[in-house]
């Protein structure tokens, strides 16, 4: 056993509202720069719908991911080493920006400098690529609350498979619709087929926080990654010639702060703790031959932070005491291996992803409801989940596989919590017998509404602080041993850095920037700011 830990994600799908607050706050943050126009770090799909890139979950075009060789052995997806090495120039296989979407800005000035005439004047579209007038034809969301599902939905990936797999039609009529919001980030994997695919190893696994990055002084844009990850979210900056993903907001998380789209998310559905985990497991658990018993081989994978073999074994290979404590009291944990109601984005991928969703259920209840029965009782929900507008098949397209029984189990286990507390609140006997339907406890399922329902901020966000620990002890180490950068005048000891005012003030404390206003010249500039005379 090789203990190693992991900060990860889950997210609550019956809470987004599809705002798109996390992919705005995120752009203005993270992407917000020349040559990045069109990429989002978070977006947010609705599904079903064919995503952002277009189809990019249809891996028989894209090549993501890994795959198993007749021997058993994982091997990318996108090809051999020397099949890599032939199109080291020439990649085929990537999207284009009609994939993903031309971006535009309007021409506002056309508003107020137009002519008197009999029309009103408009603010024309404008390609944020070419500075031209252009056609708005594709975007990041085109689907939106299935705006374009009549012409678009059958292009749906999981769709395509679920016809094909057990013969089901989907029907796109406005009186049978169902749809819900999918958000999206970086998976952050276990596995991760990026870091296989860079030739110039410029993609990196953090081994403290298991943070996937791109070195920027390594990058050579080769543009590999783009085709090795099955979720396309690496993009390409045709700006910088590098490639740029999702950071999980890692100056934030170092300071126990979690990721810009959790803080700002607006219906607060996003959970993030750590997992450990046995490294030693993991090629094993990503080369299991059997598609749907992936997710089963990568909860194995997780090991149980309460069991003292585990601390004893984490103590050992390096896991502080603030991480195992953060461990202990990981509301992501609790949701995907205690209480098992999240589940993975397509793990058929072999990437063993990091982010885990909660499937909906909410429709459910408003369907009951509607049609003139308690919206709340056990039995009436776990009758409607069979007759779901969108089949439970096209949830475990996405989520498991194709293996109905373990979102079937997160469905039976949601609903038994909505009748159980409906009862407790409503002053009806409750009794064991729901809970132990699902099997849970009573006051498991309790536990579980407290952290799905009414969890304050601290017991969404559990993170370590151990960085800042850290980093300090760094300090006073560097101080102590008279490090010769620490001289008046030395290098980085000026008021004032290349980056603008503070950026090289002398005993800077560790800090983020809470408000996305200050500071923004320095943030969103494409080069630095002289320095002051």
């Amino acid at each position: 056993m090789r203990v190693m830990a992991q900060i990860a994600m889950v997210m609550n799908l019956d809470k987004c509202i599809g705002c798109h607050t996390c992919s705005v706050t995120c752009k203005q943050t993270w992407t917000n720069r020349s040559g990045m126009e069109y990429a989002w770090f978070n977006n947010v799909e609705t599904r079903p719908g064919q995503g952002y890139p277009r189809r990019y979950e249809d891996q028989e075009r894209w090549k993501g991911g890994w795959t198993l060789t007749r021997r058993g052995k994982l091997k990318l997806k996108q090809g051999s080493r020397a099949w890599k090495l032939a199109s080291l120039f020439a990649n085929p296989v990537l999207p284009t920006i009609r994939d993903y979407y031309e971006p535009w800005t309007y021409d506002y000035r056309n508003l107020t400098d137009a002519p008197l005439g009999d029309d009103y004047p408009v603010a024309p579209p404008r390609s944020l690529v070419t500075g031209k007038p252009m056609s708005v034809q594709w975007s990041a969301n085109w689907d939106d609350n299935l705006g374009g599902a009549a012409e678009y939905g059958q292009d749906d990936p999981n769709v395509v498979r679920m016809r094909e797999e057990v013969g089901e039609r989907i029907r796109f009529t406005f009186e049978e619709s169902f749809m819900f919001y999918l958000p999206r980030i970086c998976e952050h994997c276990l596995n991760p087929s990026c870091v296989a695919a860079c030739p110039s190893g410029a993609i990196y696994k953090r081994a403290e926080d298991g943070i996937v990055l791109v070195d920027q002084d390594q990058c050579r844009g080769w543009r590999q990654c783009v085709t090795g990850c099955p979720y396309k979210k690496i993009y390409f900056n045709h700006k910088t010639g590098k490639a740029e993903k999702c950071t999980f907001c890692y100056p934030r998380v170092e300071v126990g702060l979690p990721t810009v789209c959790s803080e700002t998310c607006v219906g607060r559905l996003r959970y993030l703790g750590v997992m450990l985990y046995d490294a030693d497991q993991v090629t094993a658990a990503a080369a299991t031959a059997d598609e749907k018993q992936l997710y089963h081989a990568q909860l194995a994978c997780f090991l149980d932070p309460e069991d003292p073999e585990v601390r004893r074994a984490a103590a050992r290979d390096g896991i502080s005491r603030e991480w195992l404590e953060a461990a202990r009291r990981s509301p992501v944990y609790a949701l995907i291996s205690e209480y098992r109601v999240a589940l993975p984005l397509h793990p058929e991928y072999r990437t063993m992803p990091m982010v885990w969703y909660i499937p909906p259920l909410s429709p459910v209840v408003d369907a009951v409801a509607d049609s003139g029965f308690d919206g709340e009782d056990a039995g009436n929900l776990f009758g409607a989940i069979d007759a779901l507008r969108i089949p439970i098949q096209y949830l475990a397209e996405l989520f498991t596989a194709g293996d109905i029984a373990p979102v079937r189990l997160s469905l039976d286990r949601l609903a038994a919590m909505r009748s159980h507390m409906a009862d407790l609140n409503l002053g009806r006997t409750v009794t064991e017998d729901k809970a132990a339907a699902v099997g849970m406890t009573a006051a498991a399922i309790e536990r579980m509404f407290h952290l799905l329902a009414v969890a304050k901020y601290e017991d969404r966000y559990v993170i370590p602080t151990a960085a800042m620990s850290e980093a300090h002890q760094l300090e006073e180490a560097a101080v102590g041993s008279g490090c010769s950068l620490e001289t008046e005048g030395g290098p980085g000891m000026s008021e004032d850095g290349s980056f603008g005012t503070g950026s090289g003030r002398k005993s800077l404390p560790l800090v983020t920037i809470e408000s996305f206003h200050a500071m923004r010249k320095q943030q969103t500039a494409d080069t630095p700011e002289e320095p002051r005379p």
